[in-house]
């Protein structure tokens, strides 16, 4: 029988996780002040606020889905990826949104709907930006281009099935039954195969040494919607678990960030 709050308590697995989100923070604080972004309301709330960072009015835009399993983060974690994507001519969108257990998961969900449009309309032509997100973020990254508002999704160790979590310590924050984490499990949204508006493409990455189940989500659902006309990517980072596979979206040259932007130009 698989101990799935092993498989998923992810800071639990990794115990230096500390000094890598402390490193996400003081390179975000260093980018922050030196390249201060315009800060955009796409909601009423506190918490319903994204950080652009532009690389000129008219670049195209990517959006960064922050992970923390629905209950911990922000935007102002990650600001550090930033200059390796305008270095590549993107601009780069870093919502915020409510936490768990404050607000439930499909509340999340619908901030997330309302930020992506908002930096869609940003855009002249109304294109649909390139979503990628870390974890939570890649379950969420999955669901917008399920839903057609993304033009190509970049899930980097996503969960794409809830249904595990509802036996684990996380979900005292998500409160998940079976009904609700079958709901929002995108395994069970429409595909996103070209019959419907929207892109095509979803990358699943995750880190060579995460627990099994952590990749077998990623190959799982590369899997599934592969075989009914998604243009799926399945890559694992060797070296990386779940808190060092970010470590190359702070690199201009490495093959994570070029993808993106790659998608980021071509959408």
């Amino acid at each position: 029988m698989i101990d799935l709050e092993a498989q998923y308590n992810n800071r639990a697995l990794v115990p230096d996780h500390p000094a890598v989100m402390q490193g996400w923070r003081e390179r975000a604080e260093t980018v922050l002040g030196t390249h201060p972004p315009r800060p955009i309301a796409y909601g009423a709330g506190e918490r319903e606020v994204m950080d652009l960072f532009e690389a000129r009015p008219d670049a195209p835009v990517a959006v960064f889905l922050h992970g923390g399993y629905w209950q911990a983060l922000g935007r102002e974690w990650f600001s550090g990826i930033a200059p390796a994507l305008l270095a590549h001519g993107v601009s780069l969108a870093i919502p915020s949104y409510d936490l768990a257990p404050q607000v439930r998961l499909g509340r999340i969900l619908s901030q997330v709907r309302q930020a992506v449009e908002a930096v869609r309309d940003l855009s002249p032509t109304r294109s649909r930006p390139v979503v990628f997100g870390h974890s939570a973020g890649g379950h969420m990254a999955a669901c917008m281009l399920s839903e057609g508002r993304a033009g190509a999704a970049v899930a980097i160790s996503g969960v794409f099935d809830l249904a595990p979590l509802i036996e684990t310590s996380l979900n005292a924050a998500l409160g998940l039954d079976a009904r609700e984490a079958a709901a929002l499990s995108p395994i069970h949204w429409p595909v996103p195969n070209g019959s419907t508006p929207g892109g095509t493409v979803l990358d699943c990455v995750v880190g060579a040494d995460e627990s099994l189940e952590f990749i077998r989500q990623s190959r799982m659902m590369a899997d599934l919607w592969g075989g009914q006309g998604v243009e799926t990517r399945f890559e694992t980072v060797e070296g990386a678990n779940h808190f060092t596979v970010l470590e190359p979206l702070f690199d201009e040259a490495s093959a994570m960030t070029r993808r993106i932007a790659n998608l980021a130009r071509n959408g």
